[in-house]
């Protein structure tokens, strides 16, 4: 298990690389200067051959402590800024959406405070950009990030960009995280959290009955960050306020970081990137979501309600300590030695989140860090687990494939879709029936792994992949649109392409659409396909037969001209197949149900 890699063994390891380089320091010296000099907006910086944004935390947050509400990212006026993560709303459960309050205070500076072309001014003078930014400016930073990536995605090569925030709340719900995650983007952000600050934690807690005292505590934080003077000026939080809104929000984190107790809530907002855990002992790194929420909950617990309000003002001393820390390596007393490197890789990475290693809290950090642990593996084991579990299936697909070569060899000419849609009570179509059920099963699986993220991203995107879904689809919808006219589903649903087809069958399109295609030379086919290369085929000849039927028994003129234009647009449609020989030879079989449709629809035209 050692040898093995994962993200727990990384985690310290890439904390000690971001803290011991000068990035993390330069990136705060620009957010504490935008705090003090660009309240609402922004400043560009350009120092050697690297471009800086860096977001003032001086933000004012549209309805501050009422009830957050989320908002699609494909919705009017700021669908263009985020195309690339809009184009995977058909895979994901919901849309990718981000906190309204955050999302109109960056599309207020992106309007307002000409983001675009200040930023296309400094990206003309270096190679890369860093966007950073403290407290809400993080929330804009990380916004401006994802704008820029899609801003950037048409092009093959652009500048590298990577986002730095510091103590900056969480953005979006879960289907953002994912989108971001099939992008490939989530490598692009680092984001620094103390172990004690309240704020990446606040937002995410309904808080409208403290609304006032949210006010207050952000009027506060906004003054120190212009300069400390003024925030002894401001008004403070009672140490019962303090308290009650330290109570308030850790109980919210414990129930949205233990999804197995009772009264456990989902968490509407979803962190996505690197995390970089930072105490006054080290620092650790992690990018799994769920480990991420959960070191949330369990870092706020070792703090208290004074500490996690003062704490988000103190990153500048946190960024200066870590690069010292990992000079000054940690070492460990003979009672407490561990058993192994990954053991004592276990307990480092405790020490440098600042959670003491006998403590309560502490073995359930430990549980939490194992979990990422086997979490870091567990997409491409899953995935070399599928490919066992596809090749056991191949028994089930094979029969089918049998089944089809002889039905379209058979005497009564029905070929394979009609001679599945036909009532047929023998022991060869159960078979077939029952490997159609576990060939879904199968598939059904792939998706819910896929869209749960125990995938490894590109999954999608690998030839062995797309094109046994594909195979798959064009070999097996036939039968299930067969089933659901054979039972009438139509009558009392409607029709299948609209009402029937199953989910999986259109995100293996969009997969197959998305695959990378080579330059080939003549692809005139000179038979018949295999299969029929569109598997909607039948569905859209059983609309054809009810359009049909319907010509028969209207009797207003007005409504025939759209019925026939919809006949004819079908009718060239399977014309250019078949000449194009896309396919199989079921459909041209001589009892088939198009051939008889073709029939009776010439019949239909030449007696009018």
């Amino acid at each position: 298990m050692e040898s093995e890699a994962s993200t727990f063994e990384s985690c310290e390891i890439m904390a000690a690389l971001l803290g011991s380089s000068p990035l993390l320091l330069q990136s705060w010296r620009l957010c504490a200067a935008a705090n003090s000099a660009a309240p609402e907006s922004f400043t560009a910086e350009v120092i050697g051959d690297v471009a800086y944004l860096a977001f003032s935390g001086v933000q004012v947050l549209p309805k501050c402590g009422d009830g957050r509400e989320l908002v699609a990212l494909d919705a009017g006026g700021v669908e263009e800024m985020f195309l690339p993560l809009n184009r995977h709303r058909q895979e994901l459960r919901e849309p990718a959406m981000a906190d309204s309050g955050i999302l109109k205070m960056f599309v207020d500076i992106y309007t307002h405070q000409n983001l675009l072309e200040k930023t296309t001014r400094v990206l003309e003078k270096s190679k890369s950009i860093v966007i950073t930014g403290h407290s809400l400016g993080g929330a804009a930073a990380t916004l401006c990030t994802l704008w820029l990536l899609s801003f950037f995605h048409p092009k093959t090569i652009h500048h590298p960009i990577l986002c730095i925030t510091f103590g900056s709340p969480l953005i979006g719900n879960e289907s953002l995280s994912r989108a971001i995650q099939r992008e490939r983007w989530c490598g692009k952000f680092c984001h620094v959290i103390s172990n004690h600050d309240i704020m990446p934690r606040l937002l995410s807690t309904p808080l409208s009955s403290l609304s006032p005292k949210l006010h207050i505590l952000f009027r506060y934080w906004h003054l120190s960050m212009a300069s400390p003077h003024f925030g002894k000026l401001a008004t403070q939080l009672t140490e019962r306020e303090k308290d009650e809104l330290f109570q308030v929000v850790l109980a919210h984190s414990n129930m949205i970081s233990n999804p197995g107790l009772e009264g456990s809530v989902q968490s509407q907002l979803w962190p996505f990137g690197n995390f970089f855990f930072c105490s006054k002992h080290g620092a650790i790194c992690l990018d799994n979501a769920i480990s991420v929420l959960k070191m949330l909950d369990l870092m706020l617990k070792t703090s208290a309600p004074n500490l996690s309000i003062e704490d988000h003002l103190n990153y500048g001393d946190h960024v200066k300590k870590v690069g010292v820390q990992y000079i000054e390596r940690k070492s460990f007393t003979s009672e407490c030695l561990p058993n192994s490197s990954y053991e004592a890789g276990l307990a480092l990475a405790l020490q440098s989140a600042g959670i003491p290693f006998q403590d309560e809290v502490a073995r359930m950090a430990e549980h939490s860090l194992r979990t990422a642990r086997r979490i870091g593996q567990t997409p491409n084991l899953n995935a070399a687990k599928l490919a066992i579990s596809l090749s056991k299936i191949t028994p089930y697909r094979a029969e089918i494939e049998w089944y089809k070569v002889s039905c379209d060899e058979a005497d009564d000419q029905l070929g394979y879709y009609d001679c599945f849609k036909k009532v047929d009570a023998s022991v060869r179509h159960a078979r077939v029936n029952m490997n159609r059920h576990k060939l879904a099963t199968f598939w059904n699986r792939v998706i819910d792994m896929w869209e749960y993220n125990e995938l490894p991203p590109d999954f999608n995107t690998r030839a062995k992949w797309v094109n046994a879904s594909h195979f798959y689809k064009l070999l097996v919808e036939p039968l299930d649109i067969a089933e659901y006219y054979r039972r009438d589903k139509h009558i009392v649903h409607g029709h299948y392409l609209k009402y029937g087809r199953e989910r999986r069958y259109e995100i293996f399109d969009k997969w197959w659409k998305g695959r990378e295609v080579t330059e080939e030379g003549n692809t005139q086919r000179m038979k018949y396909a295999s299969l029929t290369q569109d598997s909607c085929f039948w569905a859209r000849l059983e609309e054809a037969k009810d359009l049909l039927e319907r010509i028969k028994c209207e009797g207003d003129v007005r409504k025939l001209a759209p019925i026939w234009k919809s006949l004819d647009n079908f009718e060239r449609y399977a014309r250019g197949l078949i000449e194009r020989k896309e396919v199989s030879k079921d459909v041209v079989a001589k009892n088939s149900s198009y051939t008889l449709w073709a029939q009776e629809l010439r019949a239909l035209k030449l007696n009018m």
